[in-house]
């Protein structure tokens, strides 16, 4: 079983540049794991690759759902298993990239998935847990599901929450449904290599890619939204970019108001990513680009020997 790499790391940090790099020199093609690429018409503010990168590489996974579609991290293993299968068999090499931590755990380890969603009992235990605390709720979870709570941190807010619904909904804990039914993940095997650049360094980045998304015709590209009749969907989406400048095209804030706001909530979500890969088992952090990338040859080089 070939290992595939796995190319991850905050927005902005140059992960698809590395790829395109690698592309090079290797018979690669990306499969993308970003939770906003998979949406059809938001390009300018989801930094989509451009049509001169589409024709150096084959892209897999961008622009397959409307605004505003439901899309799970279930549905992502079958459509990137499907996506590795095909690459695979036409005799190149898939490269998983991107920076939705929860795609890209639920490929490599598994997940659970169920049907509905029901957000009164999601509500509920919501409040419950504003009432006893994380803690208490912990406790809850370890004497309806032990072996769920003690794979879940007991500081991890959205995993309680959700071991808790399951259960409520499906009357079977998620232990349960992990060896009865309703669970997939991947049958290949993979290697992380993340990209941890300097913090300020990647701030940098980020505001100068938002202006220049700006510079690129983003504002323009909001209106064509509205002119679609796209507004709500693409709120429900809730892309970072996006909602910010409909604040803007409805008055609601001055446009520099709306530029700083797309910055801070940018730099704020790839913390949020830098977080959630450093505590990501068998991960290879890089914060040199040319050390990750000598490591991705090595790994490419061993997967054609």
């Amino acid at each position: 079983m070939p290992t595939i790499p796995v190319i991850c790391g905050p927005t902005a940090s140059g992960k698809t540049s590395l790829a395109l790099e690698l592309a090079e020199e290797y018979p690669v093609e990306i499969v993308s794991a970003d939770s906003r690429q998979i949406i059809k018409y938001l390009d300018i503010g989801t930094a989509k690759p451009t049509e001169d990168e589409k024709n150096k590489v084959t892209f897999h996974l961008i622009n397959i759902i409307e605004p505003g579609a439901r899309y799970s991290a279930f549905q992502f293993i079958s459509d990137a298993n499907r996506a590795i299968e095909d690459i695979l068999n036409r005799g190149k090499w898939p490269l998983i990239v991107g920076g939705t931590g929860l795609y890209i755990r639920a490929l490599t380890e598994g997940v659970v998935e169920i049907d509905n969603d029901d957000m009164v009992i999601r509500e509920t235990l919501e409040k419950e847990m504003e009432k006893i605390g994380l803690e208490k709720m912990h406790e809850k979870l370890s004497n309806i599901d032990p072996l769920e709570a003690a794979r879940v941190h007991p500081q991890n807010k959205k995993r309680v929450i959700r071991a808790l619904e399951i259960f409520y909904l499906t009357g079977k804990t998620k232990s349960e449904l992990l060896v009865t039914g309703a669970y997939q993940k991947s049958c290949y095997n993979f290697q992380y290599f993340c990209l941890t650049p300097d913090r300020k360094v990647l701030y940098d980045i980020i505001n100068e890619r938002v202006d220049k998304m700006l510079a690129e015709g983003l504002v323009e590209e909001v209106i064509r939204l509205f002119n679609r009749g796209l507004k709500e969907k693409v709120r429900k989406a809730n892309v970072i970019g996006y909602n910010e400048i409909i604040d803007y095209l409805e008055s609601k804030r001055k446009l520099e108001e709306a530029v700083l706001l797309i910055k801070q909530n940018t730099r704020r979500y790839a913390k949020r990513q830098m977080t959630w890969f450093r505590r990501q088992e068998g991960c290879k952090y890089f914060s040199d680009l040319e050390d990750m990338k000598k490591a991705l040859k090595d790994l490419l080089k061993n997967n054609n020997t």
